[in-house]
Formats: C-alpha cells, structure tokens, sequence
C-alpha cells in the first residue's frame, strides 16, 4: 500500500458525503480496496422500492476470501458525515493539515478510522484469513436502509464473520484510552392527547388536554427505571419535546402533544419500556407512539477485547477502559451477527465545526487494527 492514512483520508474528506451518502465517496472508496485483492459488491437501498421511504442510501460490502476454514474477521463503519455548518476557519471538504492536525468533516467521524482501517488490511497476507469491510452510507441518518441491509446482504450470500470492529471515535483524552464493548438501547416515544377546543370561561364545553399530558409527564418523571448494572450506567428518561400550538390566550386548545426518549440498558428491553409508557399514556387518556432504534449490547471482556487491549498497549503504552458509555452506533445492528466492539480516534472535534484528528494518530491507529487484526485472525 503506497498511500499513507493521511493521504487516504484527505481523498474521503474530499469527496463530499453528508448523510445520506452516495457516489463519489464511495468509487474514491472503491479505488483504495479494489487494488487489495477484495471482491466489492456495492448496492442502494432506500427511494423508489417498494415499500421503502427516505432518500436512497449507498453500502459496500467488500471481503478477501483466506484459506478455506480460516477465520473471517471484519472491520465496520460509515462513510456518511453530518451537515459541516458555519463558521468553519478552512472549507470543511477541502481536507487542510494546519500544524500536526488535519482538518476536515469526517477526520474522526470516521473518515480517518476507514482510511486506517484500509491501510491495516493492506498489510495483513491473504493466507492469514478472511478480512471484509461494511460501510454504510447511512449511520448519521435514519440508519433504515444502511447497516441492515448490509447484515441482510450478507446473510443472504453467507459470509458471517467471527469477529468485528466498528470504527467509531472511542478514545476520550489520548488514541487508545477508551474502547466500547456494549452500548445502552434507545427508544423514543411520542404521547399525544386529543381533546376538545373551546372557549376558557366556558370549560364545560370543551375537553383540555393539557392536564391529561401533565399527568402523563408526572408519572413518567416519577418512574425510577434502575439503578445500573456492572457494565451500564443508570438508564433515564428524558422528555425532549412539548408542545400544545395554540397562539390565542382564551382558548383551550385541541391537542397537546410530547416526546420522550429513553436510554435503557441490558436490564430492558426497548418493548417492555414501550408497553409501560403507553400502558401510563392510555391510563391518563392519551396515546403513545414508540419508535425503539436500538435494543442494548454487551460483548462480555474476553477473547476479542483482549486482542484490543493487547494490541493498544503495544502501540501506545495505554491500556484502553473498557465502556458503555454514550449514544447509539451501528453496533447495535452487527451485535445480531458476531461479537463486536468499538476503537478509534479521538472524539473531542466530532460534529463540531473544525473537526480535526492529529496527523500521528493516523499513523498509530492502522499499526493498531493491523495488530488486531492479525490477532483475530490467528484465534
């Protein structure tokens, strides 16, 4: 592999990708593993199916078949980007190092992580097993029609790894501080309450809905979920939407409506939460909507993140924390199919205007996947 992981990534940052990404990104993608020897099957899912919704959505599975019987290990992540914004001191795709960082949208999030990972398999022999990619173009997004359908595609033509690694900007403080072995479920619920308008000095006439909801909320505010486990924090409700639209002050208004959200842990499961907030919702008169967009996962330590903590301290001197800690990933999703767990780069600049990643950690994060790899591979 000539390209170095800084010169990988500037060719990603380059090629513009906010979520939903397709294209561009994705052939510059295609350009870099195609020389490797991988057989790349690339593929769209989203608008214009049949009983599909959203903009249309770009994935890659890409995989090098080892010796037969080998060991399939898989490296995961997202070639999509969230919206750059304002503000930026350089254009956010036109990829700048300014001293020993190199800015752009997507350097940790996770440009960066692919470009490493691209360079770590470069090195790894094809006799050592079999290695595969899944990148998706839709983890910033919705996340319907990425990562799923990447799982169904490869269900379908059978190719199930031992093991994988998601990418994702773990480290907190230092490269190699912080891995992911398992993160909490989410689930968000939205409560409505129907009533009647009318006039306030003549409430006999109408039906509010606003005390029904405050009650609702209460009782929801009340509830005491756990207290954590071994692994997980607490899980907490949280209510991020409330409103009732009624711009005149003598009114007693049709409908009031919220939204709460929920990150639960492995003492839940994102359907029993859901029935007991609508079980709540219809006892005070309302109705509730879920929308569960991931259920909680723990890799127990063991065999795989040994493999990690081994591979870091070598490169680094750190021995990684093993967390829950955070929001949702596609994780979520490739728990169903293997063991998996999360390392990457730094995640102080992701999301915020001048992201960046230090030049050196480009360098020291493919030698650490490199490691990982050969060690998962070898197992």
């Amino acid at each position: 592999m000539s390209d170095s992981a800084l010169a990988l990534a500037e060719k990603l940052i380059a090629a513009p990708s906010v979520t939903p990404a397709t294209g561009l990104v994705f052939d510059v993608f295609e350009a870099m593993i195609a020389p490797l020897g991988f057989e790349i099957h690339r593929f769209t899912r989203g608008d214009g199916e049949p009983g599909s919704d959203g903009a249309p959505v770009e994935n890659c599975f890409a995989i090098r078949r080892g010796p037969e019987g080998s060991r399939h290990f898989a490296f995961a992540g997202h070639l999509d980007v969230v919206p750059p914004g304002e503000g930026w001191t350089s254009a956010p795709f036109a990829p700048e190092v300014r001293g020993d960082l190199l800015y752009g949208r997507g350097a940790v999030d996770m440009k960066g992580s692919i470009a490493c990972m691209v360079v770590a398999l470069s090195e790894v022999p094809q006799d050592a097993g079999t290695i595969s990619f899944i990148i998706t173009g839709d983890e910033e997004g919705p996340a319907l029609h990425g990562t799923r359908a990447l799982i169904d595609h490869m269900r379908q033509v059978d190719e199930i790894p031992d093991l994988c690694l998601v990418g994702e900007p773990t480290s907190v403080h230092r490269l190699g501080d912080m891995a992911k072995i398992g993160r909490r479920g989410s689930v968000n619920i939205w409560l409505t309450v129907d009533g009647t308008q009318g006039h306030v000095a003549y409430p006999h006439n109408a039906d509010n809905p606003l005390p029904k909801l405050v009650a609702i909320l209460a009782e929801l505010n009340a509830l005491e979920l756990d207290d954590g486990t071994d692994w997980f924090q607490p899980s907490n409700l949280e209510l991020t939407h409330l409103e009732a639209v009624n711009p005149a002050h003598n009114v007693i208004p049709a409908k009031a409506e919220a939204r709460i959200s929920i990150r639960f842990n492995d003492l839940h499961t994102g359907k029993e939460l859901s029935e007991r907030v609508t079980a709540i919702a219809e006892k005070h008169g309302g109705h509730a909507r879920p929308v569960i967009s991931g259920e909680s996962f723990l890799t127990p330590p063991g065999e795989f993140s040994e493999i990690i903590v081994e591979a870091v301290e070598v490169e680094t001197g750190l021995s990684p924390e093993l967390s829950t800690s955070g929001g949702t990933s596609d994780a979520r999703f490739l728990k169903d199919l293997c063991p998996v767990i999360e390392f990457g780069l730094c995640n102080a600049t992701m999301h915020k205007r001048d992201e960046a990643v230090a030049v050196a950690d480009l360098d020291v994060l493919a030698r650490i996947y490199r490691r990982i790899a050969l060690a998962a591979l070898e197992k």
